[in-house]
């Protein structure tokens, strides 16, 4: 059978440098880098990561009638945010919603004053644009002719300003079309570390040749997905497929922050998106919650590990969705969806090679973020 594992523009790149590689939601991507998942970790948090995020589904929805309101109104109707009053230039966190009830993805969405641009989950994207092409009065197109980077950490807005210095004036969630030597770049102010940084769409011809600009900056240094996954971690972050599905509630999720008043019960624009009338009433009131976890010593608690309420015996109150070493924050977290009153600080057990170990209900995020607001 033929390999049908897709490349980024990066990756010869990626082996240039010494990339271990691995298939990835259907692409060969770089796992880690020569400096290992620990020093990538750290690096980033200290300087500044670039990671290659190509694999990310981006989507253009223009509006037939070349009103903005209309492209807002439409997917308003699948996605439970506050749409229609998001200004130009920003953009804003979503999620895609099932009549059950659940989460079918989490996205970003920017508004570009007569457009706007989705950014996907790379394994939902096929999913993600079929469902955006039932909308009516609006023209879906998948963007196929750009890659996409992250450059994330406390330096990072020092070199992206050295080769486009308007970035110093966006602010936490700007998204802007800048120029970089005849080419336009699609910059957002945001990315999946907790650090402050931006995420670059750049023309597929100009790829390799803005990453290499990046990189012949001593602060960057490329980070790989293992990496990438700690770093998020860390920040509280859910990942798709892990932390929430299609069973999974944004409530449940932990995400009704996403839901605004003017999309909830009362509000001017209330419901009007799949699952409203399971989602809705939940928020605020769910039993069971996602939550972080602190385990005693230095034993990672991984995906799928059972959580109890005791040393011994009893059913287990739900399974470890995310977990794994925290470099920045000097030993193991994880997160689970547990019932939501058992109080922070408190003590849970994790069945662990058949040995239950202590763990405590810890506040998320495991590290503050460093948003520029």
């Amino acid at each position: 059978m033929a390999d049908t594992t897709r490349r980024t523009g990066l990756y010869d790149l990626h082996v240039e440098r010494g990339a271990r590689m691995v298939p990835f939601a259907g692409w060969d991507m770089p796992v880690q880098f020569p400096m290992g998942v620990m020093a990538e970790h750290l690096h980033t948090r200290a300087r500044a990561g670039l990671f290659d995020v190509s694999h990310m589904g981006q989507v253009l929805v223009t509006p037939g009638d070349g009103r903005i309101e209309t492209a807002a109104a439409a997917l308003e109707t699948l996605i439970p945010a506050d749409l229609a009053g998001l200004a130009p230039g920003r953009q804003r966190y979503g999620l895609f919603t099932n009549d059950q009830g659940g989460i079918l993805d989490d996205l970003m969405v920017a508004n570009r004053g007569d457009h706007f641009l989705l950014v996907v989950n790379a394994a939902c994207a096929a999913q993600d644009i079929a469902h955006l092409q039932g909308l009516a009065g609006v023209d879906v197109t998948p963007v196929t002719d750009r890659g996409l980077l992250a450059l994330q950490g406390p330096m990072a807005a020092t070199v992206l300003g050295r080769l486009v210095p308007e970035v110093g004036d966006m602010r936490f969630m700007d998204s802007r079309i800048l120029g970089w030597k005849g080419a336009d770049l699609w910059i957002s102010r945001s990315g999946y570390t907790g650090e402050d940084g931006f995420e670059v769409s750049v023309p597929a011809a100009r790829l390799e040749e803005f990453a290499r600009a990046l990189l012949d900056h001593p602060e960057v240094a490329p980070i790989g997905l293992g990496a990438r996954d700690s770093l998020r971690l860390e920040a509280g972050m859910p990942l798709y497929g892990h932390d929430m599905d299609g069973s999974v509630t944004p409530a449940q999720a932990a995400l009704g922050w996403s839901i605004p008043k003017v999309r909830r019960m009362g509000g001017a624009r209330a419901g009007g998106f799949p699952g409203a009338e399971v989602i809705l009433p939940e928020l605020g009131t769910p039993a069971v919650l996602r939550r972080g976890l602190r385990p005693e010593g230095r034993a990672p608690i991984r995906e799928g590990v059972a959580i109890f309420a005791a040393p011994e015996g009893g059913e287990a109150l739900g399974h470890v969705s995310s977990g794994g070493f925290g470099p920045s924050v000097g030993g193991p977290v994880a997160m689970a969806r547990l019932p939501v009153d058992i109080p922070e600080g408190g003590q849970v057990w994790a069945e662990l090679r058949g040995k239950r170990i202590p763990v405590t209900l810890s506040a998320l995020p495991f590290v503050s973020p460093s948003y520029k607001r």
